[in-house]
């Protein structure tokens, strides 16, 4: 008979708890229906990139001097230049420089570290193509400057939700800090 009580108030307890848990998660789903969407439509609203974002590289050529220090310092080899030495001024001469976006990882590496500040990061994320060979970019297609998201009158603009202060993320009054609202 004591066998049956216990194992009878040991089933309680873990009903009792099974509905609490059950309880919460109820609380959270209702918590979620309280929040206004945080999608956009991506192809009429573009997200603003952050200061730091590193996109496509635009390279200067009139700047570089062919010292391949990109290729050295990326990690994958991905720059590829080429170059003749000019005998008669004792110095290289670019002839053409390539980036293949396709497996470029994006680092950095190569911009940090070019001594002549001939490459640069800019804020264009946009590099999807159907043709893997149209990823790789010579130094006429990496030359051209990106159009700004932020200046297309076509485009809105939506600010990066992680980067919102807790005042702006209106519909959303439970936020403890704005990344949280993010997820």
């Amino acid at each position: 008979m004591f066998s049956m009580v216990t194992g009878f108030q040991n089933y309680s307890q873990r009903a009792i708890r099974a509905a609490r848990y059950t309880g919460q998660g109820f609380v959270v789903t209702l918590d979620h229906l309280n929040r206004l969407p945080m999608t956009i439509q991506y192809p009429y609203e573009k997200p603003i990139p952050s200061e730091r974002f590193r996109g496509r590289i635009h390279f200067e050529f009139d700047k570089c001097i062919a010292c391949e220090v990109c290729v050295r310092v990326c990690p994958i080899n991905s720059p590829v230049v080429d170059w003749e030495l000019k005998k008669s001024i004792r110095k290289k001469r670019l002839k053409s420089y390539s980036i293949d976006f396709g497996v470029c990882i994006f680092c950095g590496n190569c911009v940090e570290y070019c001594p002549t500040n001939c490459l640069s990061m800019t804020e264009e994320y946009e590099l999807s193509t159907y043709d893997r060979h149209e990823s790789n970019y010579d130094q006429i297609a990496s030359g051209r400057l990106p159009l700004s998201v932020s200046q297309d009158s076509t485009i809105q603009t939506v600010p990066s939700s992680s980067y919102l202060s807790k005042g702006v993320m209106e519909g959303h009054p439970n936020s403890r800090n704005a990344t949280h609202a993010a997820d």
